[in-house]
């Protein structure tokens, strides 16, 4: 019997969770005594396990002392701001509860229970699939992705608004690619008051960076075949 492939064109939850992970800057661990931002001052292993390197006058440091045999409750949070600017910059939120140890290098948190947070609400992620996950293959190259393909061919994103349902389109004052995974490309459609996200799949995931090309030339190559108009937004009256 052959193997069935089950396409999809969104990430699961633990994936997206992972990639967030990896590409964070910072984060922010609140503990029964205090609260902490650490910048540039974690890591995370292949499980999922996060690693803080915290300054030693930090709050963090006075809980694992105080704490009962040395492992205080803990909530870490990441956050996923878009690269370009656009509203509600923050793209997604992950909250990890668990528990803190420390090691001779560095303070192990153990995460018992995930939640993402995005814009659709919120997911509790399986903690053995976030374990096993990984990360988005554009994840660490998304940034630049997306501010090129906003500041260098704008026109090929008033191209793909033809992919776009023209309901979806009325009102519409300023389109923006707002993320991009394996599974597609994602634009926010702004209106004066409001604003949406639409998301484009592409015809098949990519594997790896190489192939971000092909598949973008592809929705393209698709957005022109349609006989509709393309979106050219409209500045907004002043007040």
């Amino acid at each position: 019997m052959g193997v069935r492939h089950v396409s999809t064109t969104m990430p699961t939850a633990a994936a997206r969770a992972r990639s967030v992970l990896a590409t964070a800057w910072s984060c922010t661990v609140t503990t029964e005594i205090g609260k902490d931002d650490l910048v540039g001052a974690h890591s995370v292993t292949e499980r999922g396990t996060v690693l803080l390197h915290p300054p030693e006058d930090s709050a963090l440091a006075a809980a694992l002392i105080c704490a009962p045999r040395g492992e205080p409750s803990t909530l870490v949070e990441f956050a996923d701001v878009a690269p370009v600017p656009v509203r509600d910059r923050v793209r997604t939120r992950v909250w990890l509860s668990g528990t803190l140890t420390a090691s001779r290098e560095h303070l192990v948190f153990e995460p018992t229970c995930v939640v993402l947070h995005d814009l659709h609400g919120r997911t509790g992620v399986d903690l053995e699939e976030f374990a096993l996950a990984d990360p988005d293959p554009l994840a660490h190259a998304e940034s630049r992705l997306l501010t090129h393909l906003a500041d260098a061919h704008p026109d090929a994103v008033e191209q793909l608004t033809r992919l776009i349902a023209a309901d979806s389109l009325a009102g519409v004052v300023n389109v923006k690619p707002v993320a991009i995974d394996r599974h597609g490309l994602t634009l926010r459609l702004e209106r004066v008051s409001s604003q949406a996200d639409v998301r484009l799949p592409f015809h098949r995931p990519v594997e790896d960076l190489g192939q971000v090309t092909e598949r973008m030339h592809a929705l393209l190559t698709k957005a022109r075949l349609l006989r509709r108009p393309v979106l050219r937004p409209v500045t907004p009256p002043e007040s």
